[in-house]
């Protein structure tokens, strides 16, 4: 069974899916950026984006990263204590 991701950015269409990952080095975290579209009665995922919607997957990916940094200095700080 799949994992499921930490944390999901979603603007319209576009989906950014954040995952944590256990390394030797400690936690890290991947991200996987997909838009969506209908092909018939079904829901698929593309890697690939459009001219118009590169801005949306710039922001999906900025908001991504702001979670990334805040959740880590959460752990770490946690951590400390």
């Amino acid at each position: 069974m799949a994992h499921a991701p930490v944390h999901i950015v979603r603007f319209g269409l576009i989906k950014v899916s954040i995952w944590r990952n256990h390394t030797k080095s400690g936690e890290r975290h991947s991200v996987s950026a997909v838009r969506l579209y209908r092909n018939g009665d079904q829901w698929k995922e593309s890697t690939r984006f459009g001219r118009d919607e590169l801005p949306l997957v710039a922001k999906a990916l900025d908001h991504a990263h702001t979670w990334i940094f805040e959740n880590a200095n959460r752990d770490s700080n946690e951590n400390e204590r």
